[in-house]
């Protein structure tokens, strides 16, 4: 039995008033398997259960009109054997207690994570997983997308998959590890590809030009205005834009973006007539943005439409694998040839942290091929701060500092954390400063490497 017809005679309500987050798990269900029914209100939701049988039915919990909670407490007066799982974007303990009251099997959080989902929805219809969720045959990949370890493959993996539907995506990650790349993937392989891909920075542009860069201006709106400007959202019409650093907007500016991700209704500039434009809205940034939610310095709400679906691009570090093939693309881009590293720069390329993750391997190449006009690169040719890990660790390959790696430490804490926190993702991320994305990112690779990363049964 082929994947695209295992579970076809489980059929999925899936009600969200959020149109990007329908598209989303309608896609992801449909790709497992299931026969997938969507509802934009509670309202609609009610009207289809009427008329159809449903196997399970997964809802928002806030929406306009009859609530999650609502529809979950009308349903149980007539189909009380009907499996109901709840996701929700503002995670709040008296609805997680309602909806348990009130019958629902579970209760997820948005962000929601897939394959938790999955899980959640196969468990409550008794069902087991049949095959590996995940795979999208051979990555396809285009020209200069290098993806040798099996994290950034999974980055890729997960890019392609949510290219194909309409929702808006929050990618995260430290500066330099290749987060516009992973835009750049979403917007090839989506519907949308003929379209204009637009990108703007949004800490590269001064507060009190970045309106008239996002939305436009009209002749004399402001001194220098002397034509009226097209802005960026309504150049990227039919296609995608890609807000690069959302960290660094305005509270302002923020109110005015929350608009336009709601209806695609936005004003220019000195202008009291609705534009309205058709875009996919991919947003990208370094900082914990649940923390800036937390310290009131980013919204809630606007947090929440932009991250249907959050890719975390972990840093280079972590993806070891990565660093020779990226060095050797970027040394052949450079030279114009095959490049040849030392046995020592090999050495040295493998042991350095890369704070500035792929960009900073970039540079270093650049420079060492311009120094090393073509022939062989030593490590005379690196950047001294990435030299000099040769004379920390002399012995090749070989730590000599007797200490825990930078990788080990982290590990340390975050399995600590977890543990502090009676195994509560969410309560450990936030106490470690971190999304939560990056959290199960993390806490899936320890477990494939064989660390305890849930309680043991019947301890708690």
């Amino acid at each position: 039995m082929t994947k695209s017809n295992l579970y076809k005679d489980k059929i999925l309500l899936v009600v969200d008033d959020d149109g990007g987050q329908r598209s989303l798990l309608q896609s992801f269900l449909s790709s497992e398997g299931f026969s997938v029914l969507t509802a934009s209100s509670g309202e609609e939701a009610l009207k289809i259960l009427d008329s159809r049988d449903v196997s399970m039915m997964i809802t928002d919990v806030r929406m306009p009109g009859i609530s999650g909670l609502e529809l979950l407490n009308q349903i149980r007066r007539e189909k009380s054997d009907l499996p109901v799982l709840m996701v929700t974007a503002f995670p709040d303990i008296r609805d997680a207690v309602g909806a348990v009251k009130g019958g629902a099997v579970n209760y997820l959080q948005k962000p929601i994570d897939l394959d938790e989902l999955l899980e959640s929805a196969l468990n409550s219809l008794g069902m087991e997983l049949s095959k590996k969720q995940g795979e999208i045959g051979e990555l396809l990949l285009p020209e200069g997308m290098i993806a040798a370890s099996s994290q950034i493959r999974e980055v890729f993996r997960e890019a392609i998959f949510v290219a194909q539907s309409e929702s808006r995506i929050l990618i995260t990650g430290e500066s330099g590890t290749g987060k516009e790349l992973v835009a750049d993937l979403i917007h090839i392989k989506s519907p949308r590809a003929n379209g204009p891909l637009v990108k703007i920075n949004c800490a590269a542009i001064p507060e009190t030009l970045l309106e008239s860069e996002l939305f436009g201006h009209e002749k004399g709106a402001f001194t220098g205005a002397v034509n009226r400007r097209i802005g960026r959202f309504e150049e990227a019409n039919g296609g995608t834009i890609m807000l690069d650093e959302i960290g660094e907007m305005s509270p302002a500016l923020q109110t005015k973006l929350l608009r336009i991700t709601q209806d695609g209704t936005f004003y220019r500039v000195g202008s009291n007539q609705e534009q309205k434009t058709n875009v996919r809205i991919l947003a990208s940034t370094n900082r914990n943005l649940e923390k800036e939610v937390e310290n009131g310095k980013f919204r809630e709400d606007l947090f929440y439409r932009l991250n249907v679906f959050e890719i975390y691009v972990p840093a280079l570090r972590e993806r070891p694998d990565d660093i020779l093939p990226l060095a050797e693309f970027f040394a052949g881009k450079f030279s114009g040839e095959k490049p040849r590293f030392s046995v020592s720069v090999i050495s040295c390329l493998k042991m350095y942290p890369w704070p500035g993750n792929v960009r900073e391997l970039r540079n270093a190449m650049e420079r060492a091929c311009l120094i090393s006009r073509g022939g062989i690169i030593l490590p005379e040719h690196l950047p001294h701060r990435i030299k000099k890990t040769l004379e920390e660790h002399p012995a090749e390959g070989e730590d000599t500092s007797g200490g825990e790696t930078m990788e080990d430490m982290e590990r340390s804490v975050i399995l600590k954390t977890l543990r502090d926190n009676e195994y509560n993702r969410t309560l450990t991320a936030r106490q470690l400063g971190i999304s939560r994305r990056a959290l199960l990112y993390k806490i899936k690779r320890y477990r494939e490497q064989g660390y305890a990363v849930e309680p043991e049964p019947g301890k708690m």
